[in-house]
């Protein structure tokens, strides 16, 4: 019973840290990260071990599947520039700037697992800064960037890491692996778009909440597993594969499956965090405690140098960037389409300090092989980096946004606007001419919620009263068909398109009473 109560306890404390940090408004990764460097010197806590190959499937897919469904392929397209140079550039840098400081201060490190360590605290996780910026209802480019990154910057750090493992444990040159990353590259796009094509055939009659959610999670490891035996990058893998079903899966899903598993999916992802600061912590205090005296300064010496690196670095690419698009922009070098797409001194501030490294930091340091070299000290250093970032960024963000006054848009708010005219007016056509008092009265509600949508965004349907009756469900229906209509023209975005699916979703489950 031991490690179920622990289990409890921790599961329980985990609660009231994310409780704490929703009271204060940090990002609850930050104080999920503090708890797990107590764990780690917690001389009656319990060992857990996990073992390495399982932790990226485990830790790892279910987050990006979640991340990717969300991911709006517009404002990819839209913001493709800030966000491949931080992918790509920002990553790259980074990596390299990380290998070269830890080469430098053990230079018995061989190199493979010096650019494995760069790789491993290179991506940050943007999910704790865009927590922050989503309350404080920043310009919407900022966000979008930052949700972008996060999401794309963990298979380029990735792959990085795979090779560097690979030429570490294999000895094999770096230019041998050069066909193998392209096939990865290009198969694990293609993967993952034809297995959410089969997995939505296989899945398409399952109509239980609890099976269906099962189903949902199944399918991501299933993917990432079978990506990983056949060699492809699962983390492109599953990216198509939840982009795939993302833009599919709603046309198809009904309220009744659709809003348990949100929740489900949500809950998960909190649980995953916990366990992996849990394990992270449990992990590093048998290594502290094989460490003697002169080598706990000198390992502490190297991580603290490498958060400094890791934090700096960022800083420096995100103001050179922002400071050359100007340049260009100035001699008439670049023609931005419009203002909001210009870099400015305050946004780069903030896209500079939201550098924040969160699970998938953690679970690839958990997931090298145990002979790998300097594991110990890989491991280390990345919970400084997540412990650091989280709690000097994570805890210093929200002031720092405030002290620079940046200018607020509404896009999204606009957006919600007008979309929820038009799905209500089409809601309206599909009972036009009905002479039933019930359709008289429907009526009456919808053009009063099209005439609040003219002057309230938040508005909307009141679900707590509405009755159960075949005639609102089918214009619920005709509403929801034209919300996917302006989600596949593009004419909103995703966050605007949940917001109203979700407000669709409880008049639905409401008339289905």
């Amino acid at each position: 019973m031991t490690t179920f109560e622990w289990l409890i306890g921790l599961l329980l404390a985990a609660v009231v840290l994310s409780a704490l940090a929703r009271r204060v408004q940090v990002p609850y990764p930050t104080f999920l990260a503090i708890g797990g460097a107590l764990l780690a010197f917690m001389p009656s806590s319990p060992s857990w071990t996990l073992e390495p190959g399982l932790a990226l499937a485990l830790f790892v897919a279910p987050v990006l599947t979640d991340a990717a469904y969300d991911t709006s392929l517009r404002d990819l397209r839209n913001y493709w520039l800030p966000i491949s140079t931080l992918v790509f550039i920002a990553v790259g840098i980074t990596t390299a700037v990380v290998a070269w400081l830890a080469h430098w201060l053990r230079p018995d490190m061989p190199w493979a697992a010096a650019v494995a360590l760069g790789a491993i605290v290179a991506p940050p996780d943007a999910a704790a800064a865009t927590a922050i910026l989503r309350q404080l209802n920043l310009p919407y480019r900022l966000l979008k960037v930052l949700e972008g990154e996060s999401l794309l910057n963990d298979a380029s750090a990735l792959l990085i890491y795979r090779i560097a493992i690979g030429a570490a444990v294999t000895h094999l040159k770096w230019s041998e692996f050069a066909p193998a990353i392209l096939l990865a590259i290009i198969g694990s796009l293609l993967a993952g778009f034809l297995a959410a094509k089969i997995w939505l055939r296989l899945t398409a009659r399952v109509d239980e909440a609890p099976s269906a959610i099962i189903l949902q999670f199944t399918g991501s490891f299933v993917v990432w597993i079978v990506a990983d035996h056949l060699g492809l990058s699962g983390i492109l893998t599953i990216v198509a594969y939840a982009i795939t079903i993302a833009r599919t899966a709603p046309a198809r899903t009904p309220a009744r499956l659709r809003v348990p598993a949100y929740a489900v999916w949500d809950t998960a992802i909190f649980v995953l965090n916990v366990l992996a600061f849990i394990l992270i912590g449990m992990q590093l205090r048998p290594i502290w405690a094989r460490f003697g005296p002169e080598l706990r300064v000198e390992y502490g010496t190297v991580a603290s140098s490498i958060l400094a690196a890791v934090i700096l670095t960022r800083i420096a690419w995100v103001m050179a960037y922002g400071a050359i698009f100007r340049f260009l922009i100035a001699h008439g070098l670049l023609h931005p389409e419009n203002a909001t797409a210009v870099p400015t001194l305050k946004g780069g501030i903030v896209v500079g300090w939201c550098g924040m490294r969160g699970i998938v930091t953690l679970a690839a340091a958990f997931a090298l092989p145990e002979t790998f070299p300097y594991r110990d000290l890989i491991l280390l250093t990345a919970f400084a980096v997540v412990l650091g970032t989280l709690v000097i960024q994570g805890l210093t963000l929200r002031p720092l946004i405030l002290a620079l006054h940046l200018k607020q848009d509404d896009l999204v708010a606009t957006e919600v606007a007008r979309a929820r005219g038009i799905t209500y007016r089409a809601a309206l056509d599909e009972i036009d001419g009905d002479p039933s008092e019930e359709a008289e009265i429907l009526r009456l509600e919808y053009r009063a919620v099209l005439l609040s949508a003219e002057c309230d965004p938040n508005g909307g349907v009141t679900s707590g009263e509405l009755p159960a009756d075949p005639l609102r469900r089918r214009a619920l229906a005709a509403a929801r068909r034209a919300l996917l209509s302006l989600r596949r023209s593009e004419e909103i975005g995703d966050d605007a398109f949940h917001q109203l699916e979700e407000e669709l979703d409880r008049a639905e489950l409401s008339a289905q009473a």
